[in-house]
């Protein structure tokens, strides 16, 4: 008798950088639920720090971060090579920062995070990337 061996689909990645442990927590939660893979970080220096990121996958950056924020995060990912996706998460955001985010291809998901459009638009930007 053969045994063939069990071939496991990676999991989507998805790198959340938020300093809010129970909006961390929660997203977290709710996407491992939903079959991604989530890497959790508090702020830009940690994941800049990780040197490890998946080569596939979404960012999921919270715009109000200690020391660079969420768009400036993601100027330096860019700059070392980081080309996946990205979704920005915020409170209010003004007319500067959603121009901003526009010129950077960058949807905003506004907190609190109530509905289902995070998860929405991190699973577009996974099936655009592939």
């Amino acid at each position: 008798m053969t045994l063939l061996p069990i071939i496991r689909e990676a999991r989507p990645a998805v790198i959340l950088v938020d300093d809010d442990p129970a909006v961390a927590h929660a997203v977290q939660f709710s996407f491992d639920l939903e079959g991604l893979d989530v890497r959790s970080f508090s702020d830009a220096e940690s994941v800049l720090a990780s040197g490890d990121l998946p080569p596939k996958g979404c960012l999921v950056l919270d715009y109000n971060l200690p020391g660079a924020d969420g768009l400036e995060l993601l100027d330096r990912l860019r700059a070392k090579g980081v080309s996946m996706p990205a979704v920005l998460i915020t409170t209010n955001p003004r007319t500067l920062l959603r121009a901003r985010a526009a010129m950077a291809g960058v949807p905003i998901i506004e907190k609190p995070l109530l509905t289902d459009a995070l998860l929405t638009a991190v699973r577009s930007a996974l099936t655009h990337e592939a």
